[in-house]
């Protein structure tokens, strides 16, 4: 399924077909003025963007294969635990470290929508050494149409 992302312009698809074909480690899908769509794949034995906490909560949906999904204060203190899997939603609260490791035998994939906008738009990372790189030579900066938070730091979330 292609998808393209058409700016702060009104969108409409099917993002459990556009997230279970994604074959990507990252496609943007859609960016919006506040907020932005994407798709992430993560292969086996491998974990999906998360990280250092954010300033906004970050739901996200999985849409096939298996993972242990982990949160807390502190990288090194991830008190929370759960196993997840197709179907299941996961709520990151602002403020949170958190990630998802693929636990299953088949790629996991899932979808996350929220704001602010944090990548460029319609970007599409096949790795995530290829997201890093893009990240450090500024490639993947929000456009310039999109509505940053006064004072934000730089995101730093490959």
């Amino acid at each position: 399924m292609d998808i393209v992302d058409n700016g702060p312009e009104p969108n409409a698809f099917d993002i459990e077909t556009a997230t279970t074909q994604n074959a990507a480690y990252r496609t943007v899908a859609w960016t919006g003025k506040y907020l932005r769509s994407r798709s992430c794949r993560s292969r086996p034995g491998v974990d999906r963007p998360g990280g250092p906490p954010r300033d906004r909560p970050v739901p996200s949906r999985l849409d096939a294969g298996r993972g242990r999904c982990v949160m807390g204060p502190a990288r090194d203190d991830l008190t929370f635990t759960q196993d997840v899997q197709d179907g299941w939603s996961i709520q990151v609260p602002a403020g949170v470290w958190h990630d998802v490791i693929n636990t299953g035998d088949e790629p996991m994939r899932l979808y996350a929508v929220y704001a602010p906008v944090h990548h460029a738009a319609g970007i599409v990372q096949a790795t995530a050494a290829e997201a890093e790189a893009d990240e450090a030579a500024g490639r993947d900066e929000p456009p310039a149409w999109s509505i940053q938070p006064e004072g934000a730091a730089p995101d730093g979330h490959a």
